[in-house]
């Protein structure tokens, strides 16, 4: 096999819009050390490195990194990976795609509409105290409802406007202990249920184009406001990229699109090998 990486464009079927993902694929695990540098090399908020299990049908080992630290769930990233095990024919089309990750195992299916559907664990939100700073560091004076769950924090808005217009004061934020911050609110048009931007300081990123794992959190909160267990989200960042989601209690369904824009091959000389 030849030792090739792969960026892909994730929740979005253009180039150059939604969330851009490196994804590695090797027949065994790599070096970490190895890893963090080629993260840090395709300096895209996360690169995907895949790696088969002894039993082929168990699936694929998988671990995302930003250019600064290992995470515990990214949703792009695995949209991308299961996109380039179907395109790239290390999978079958009717072959679900498995993963095994530090989030447990994540499954993902190709759908007719060539739409992938991946299927993650609810991360709930609960209501929080504010920590110190955050208002401060998104440049906001109010909110509908702030809370959090293990990975981020969730604030709420008035509306579809001020989520697009914000302008949060990175250097501040980046002082705020936590991972990430989703801030979000009810759409104003009937294209999309609700809209979210993401900042992930605790992870380098400053915003994040287009977040699976934040959806987590966000479907089964705007399901119990909207009453509705589907849903279409629309993430506002400038790539943009829009997300089906279903509300399966325990499970959330994040349904998107993805396109790959280009492929390298490794040179020898910076191989893990």
């Amino acid at each position: 096999m030849r030792n090739m990486i792969y960026q892909v464009d994730a929740f979005t079927g253009v180039p150059f819009k939604g969330n851009p993902a490196g994804v590695y694929i090797s027949f065994s695990s790599q070096p970490e050390d190895w890893m963090r540098m080629m993260a840090r090399e395709m300096n895209l908020s996360e690169t995907a490195f895949l790696s088969r299990r002894a039993i082929e049908s168990e699936g694929y080992d998988l671990r995302w990194f930003t250019p600064k630290v290992e995470v515990d769930l990214c949703g792009h990233a695995t949209l991308a990976s299961a996109h380039i095990l179907w395109e790239q024919g290390f999978l079958g089309v009717e072959e679900e795609a498995r993963f095994h990750t530090r989030s447990g195992i994540l499954t993902a299916r190709l759908l007719d509409d060539d739409w992938i559907s991946m299927d993650f664990p609810v991360k709930r939100v609960e209501p929080a105290d504010v920590p110190d700073g955050l208002m401060e560091g998104l440049n906001i004076n109010a909110a509908r409802f702030v809370g959090s769950n293990k990975m981020d924090y969730l604030v709420e808005l008035d509306n579809e406007e001020q989520v697009r217009q914000l302008e949060p004061d990175h250097s501040r934020l980046k002082k705020v202990n936590l991972r990430g911050v989703i801030v979000t609110a009810r759409a104003s048009s009937s294209e999309y249920d609700f809209v979210s931007r993401f900042f992930a300081p605790g992870a380098g990123v400053d915003e994040d184009p287009v977040t699976g794992s934040s959806h987590t959190a966000l479907t089964p909160y705007w399901s119990k406001k909207l009453g509705k267990k589907e849903m279409i989200a629309y993430q506002a960042s400038a790539r943009g990229g829009m997300i089906r989601v279903v509300d399966r209690d325990e499970r959330v369904e994040l349904r998107g699109q993805a396109v790959t824009v280009f492929m390298a091959e490794i040179n020898s000389a910076a191989s893990a090998g």
